[in-house]
Order: C-alpha cells, then sequence, then structure tokens
C-alpha cells in the first residue's frame, strides 16, 4: 500500500495559529526521530543503537514487540524511516518531506509505503482505510506536538 497526503504547517488564513519557522519544522522532525517517545502513543522506549552522517539506526519497544529501523536525514529537507519486515512488524518506510511552494507556505508530504496490500482478498479496502486513516491522524498529531515543543522555545 501506498499513501500519501499532506500537512500544511503554516495557515495564513488562521491568525490564530502561531507560524512555525521552516528550522523549527526541521528540528522537531529530528527531535521526533531522536525522542519518539514524545511523539509515539504505546511506544514504552527507544534507544538509538548506532548512529553515522545522515543516519541513526534505533530499537522501538512496544510491549514484548521490538522493532528495528534506520532513519535518514536529509538536512532541512527529509526524514526518511525505513523498517524492514520482521514477524513483529510488516515493514516499510515512511518520508516526511519539507515543502516551501510560496515563501508563506510551509507543508509537509507523509509518503508511506507498506507491505500491506490495498485491498483484502475479497477486494474490500476497508482496512487499508481504517489504516490511511491512523496514519493520517497522527501525522497531525506529529504536527501539533511539534507546535507544543516550538511554543515553549525549544526549537528556537
Amino acid at each position: 500500500m501506498r499513501f500519501e497526503h499532506l500537512v500544511e504547517i503554516n495557515d495564513p488564513n488562521n491568525p490564530g495559529l502561531e507560524p512555525l519557522s521552516a528550522d523549527q519544522l526541521w528540528q522537531g522532525l529530528v527531535l521526533r526521530a531522536e525522542s519518539p517517545e514524545l511523539f509515539v502513543l504505546g511506544l514504552d522506549r527507544a534507544e538509538v543503537t548506532e548512529r553515522g552522517e545522515g543516519w541513526i539506526e534505533r530499537v522501538l519497544h512496544f510491549g514484548q514487540a521490538n522493532i528495528r529501523d534506520r532513519v535518514v536525514f536529509e538536512p532541512r529537507r527529509m526524514v526518511r524511516y525505513e523498517t524492514k519486515p520482521t514477524a513483529e512488524h510488516a515493514g516499510g518506510s515512511l518520508s516526511m518531506i519539507i515543502e516551501t511552494p510560496t515563501p508563506v507556505a510551509l507543508l509537509v508530504r507523509f509518503i508511506y509505503e507498506t507491505t500491506m496490500p490495498n485491498v483484502d482478498a475479497m477486494g474490500d479496502d476497508r482496512y487499508a482505510e481504517i489504516v490511511k486513516s491512523a496514519y493520517h491522524e497522527a501525522d497531525l498529531d506529529t504536527v501539533r506536538k511539534i507546535r507544543e515543543i516550538a511554543a515553549t522555545g525549544q526549537l528556537g
């Protein structure tokens, strides 16, 4: 299954919404990778097991399930999560891409690519639609959390 959507970060038509800078957004996306327990519900703990130039490898602990992934950073442009399939996890990838189509617009494009089919054996797409909805809500929560952290001054 491939699922893609955009989240608008700054809405010039909503004066009550404090704008984020592209740098604050970037720092928030990096924080989500480095400290996922601030963002991911149900995550017991996370460990960075390796680190290199532009990437980290992690183990995420959800109860008895341990998910290993690699997070690749393209500075100020993209964070990409890559998870290999295991008995505990179907595997796939998530890319969070910062887009600035105009000087005042700031967006994040979320792209999910998973091994899950778009429809089941009976041609039913309801399960895939529920998963897409959950992904969308999680992404909105990520942006809300970045806003909360930015409001405290922790993101510059």
